[in-house]
Parts: C-alpha cells; structure tokens; sequence
C-alpha cells in the first residue's frame, strides 16, 4: 500500500523524524512511502543532520512510486530559505504546498493513507486553517468526525478541538456531544473490531458540576446526549469528573474517552504516551494519522528528535487501512467479519 507523507513545517521538526523513520528499510518492506517535498529542502535537513544514509527515489507523480523505497513527489523545485527552529510564513507556505498535494493524491486514489508531519497553524496562508483534523474533514465533506489520540493505555476523543478557552462553553451542545458519541461508537465498531465498545463521556465543569451548583452543563446539555445515544443500545457512561477519572485510573475499564476539550484530554493522554501516541481523525472516508506531537522548533536541528511517535503514526494507518479493507472484503460474509472482528487489533507502540 502507499503511504503518503506531507512533511509538515519545513523549519520544525517533521523531515528528521520522517527521515529517521524511513531510513530503517524495513519500513519499505510493510508499505510504500510517499513524501512530498522538494528536493533541495530534503538535501538540506540531511546535511544539517547528519542522516546521510537517507536515500529515496524522486518522482513526479505518485504513479510513479517504486515499490520496497522511499519516494519523493517533487512539490517545488525551488531552493528555499529555510530558518530551522523558527516559526514564520516560509514554513507555513510549504507545509501547505506538501499538505494540499498529498490530499489531491488522497483524493484521486493515489495513496492509500495519509501521515501528516506537525505543522503550525499560525503561518499557514489560508484564511480560517484550524489544523489538518478540520481541513482534511473540510476537504473530503465530512461534517460529523472525532479527533482521536491513541494509545496502549488509552483512546481519547474530543468534542471541541482547537477552540480559545474562553469559547469551549459556546461550542458544546447536545447534538454535538451525540454526534461524537455516536462516530467515535461507529469507529471502534469499523476500524479496531470492538463489537461492543464502551465509551466514558467527561464533565465540563469541577466536579461534573456539582449537581448545579459550579456549572449546570453537565445535567442540561450534556446528560441529554449520554441518555439518548443508551436510548440507541450504545454503552456510553458519565459524565465524569475529568480529575478523578483519571486519579483513578478509571479509563482502563473503557474502550474510549470522549473530552469536551482539548487540553483536558490532551494532558492525561501526552503524560502517559507523550513519545509514542498517535493521533487519527475518525469517520473519514480516507485514513489519516499523525504523531501527537508538534513542530518542537526549540529542539528541530539538533538531531534529538525522537521519531517513535511517526513511525507509530505509520504501522496505524497500514493497520488502519488493512482492516477496513477486509471489513469491506468480508462483510458479504457475516462469520467471517465476526471472526476478524475477534481478531486482536495490532499496535506496535514498542520504542526501539
């Protein structure tokens, strides 16, 4: 399968953990990378790091991708002035470029999945850019979708993403929290063969509220959407307090946790899989992943980029892909969906 990779901010960290990542020839051996960049931009990162050893095969098209290497998709030609580790309008102007060709190649079935490299969303040139979640949904017309971080430990979903603190309360309705509920439900189900998954929706407020008395969201908007969605036999539980959620380890008896917002998922999730959590966008009709992590301009250049977390990005989109291929294969036979469904979902997220 085809794996492509748009490279993320030129100036971060993105080309030395795909560089890392695909320098170990095994990885040519499970799919067929595709990163799309510019030559002399690659050449540049290989020579300030010292990652000699990283060879692919430069193409124009995707069609042209040689199978068990590395290829690269010739986005620009030109040479650009690249500032490592520092966040301005050149590295927002390429991360684009890599990021809308490898969608138009998504899009024409060019590639099979998509991994996408960190990027900043202040410098992209594009007018209302919230991340790749929103604009790879955007894309591909998808208005019900989930931002999930996955992990050995933990799966976490959020109802708002990248929302200022100060909006969170405004964004949050009943029929968002049902929508979420009901896609992050149907993608256990799909993508990791989770016939009854159980999901634990969190409170917005200290406390689930306190039966009122710091927050009332959790009883009006939040309960309503809990109980329809059992309404429809799915097992969904809360809200609860997101503090002793966690205290508690509580999360070990779900399969997902639904956040209501970004932080409050983002901060349990990174401190147990900071270097090896994957983040998937769920209930599109492609596969997209990425590493949980971001640009790191205060450590890119320096060759201390850990790439555990991309290549985990990697194996989930083959896995990804590879299940809802045989979903599809076997749906017309129903003991064999059941059988693959039973299956143990495969994960590496074993740090070499």
């Amino acid at each position: 399968m085809k794996i492509g990779i748009s490279v993320g901010d030129i100036n971060g960290i993105g080309l030395e953990v795909i560089m890392k990542t695909f320098m170990n020839p095994a990885m040519a051996e499970i799919c067929t990378p595709i990163i799309y960049c510019g030559t002399k931009t690659i050449g540049f990162h290989k020579k300030l790091l010292g990652l000699n050893d990283f060879n692919y095969n430069g193409i124009k098209d995707a069609d042209q991708a040689l199978v068990k290497k590395v290829n690269m998709v010739h986005v620009w030609e030109e040479e650009v002035q690249l500032n490592i580790g520092e966040e301005n309008e050149t590295g927002g102007k390429y991360a684009l470029q890599s990021l809308q060709a490898a969608v138009a190649d998504l899009k024409a079935g060019k590639i099979n999945a998509l991994v996408t490299a960190p990027l900043s969303k202040g410098n992209i040139p594009l007018p209302g850019f919230s991340g790749h979640t929103g604009y790879i949904a955007k894309e591909f017309g998808v208005e019900n979708y989930a931002m999930m971080l996955l992990s050995q430990e933990l799966k976490v979903a959020l109802v708002t993403e990248h929302v200022p603190i100060t909006e969170i309360g405004k964004n949050i309705t009943t029929q968002k929290v049902y929508d979420k509920i009901i896609t992050i439900h149907q993608t256990l189900k799909l993508d990791f063969g989770i016939d009854n998954p159980k999901i634990a929706v969190l409170a917005l407020n200290p406390h689930a509220g306190d039966k009122g008395a710091i927050g009332k969201e959790e009883q009006t908007i939040i309960a309503p959407a809990i109980m329809r969605a059992q309404a429809e036999n799915i097992i969904v539980y809360g809200s609860y307090s997101a503090d002793g959620f966690f205290g508690t380890k509580a999360y070990k008896s779900f399969d997902v946790v639904l956040a209501m917002y970004h932080d409050q998922g983002l901060i349990p999730f990174k401190s147990l899989a900071f270097e090896s959590g994957v983040n998937f966008t769920a209930a599109l009709p492609i596969i997209r992943t990425s590493p949980d992590h971001g640009t790191a301009f205060d450590i890119a250049g320096k060759g201390i980029a850990d790439e555990t977390s991309f290549r985990n990005a990697v194996y989930m989109a083959i896995d990804l892909y590879k299940t809802r291929k045989n979903e599809a294969e076997n749906s017309a036979n129903p003991l064999k969906l059941t059988q693959h469904r039973r299956e143990k979902f495969r994960m590496d997220f074993v740090k070499d």
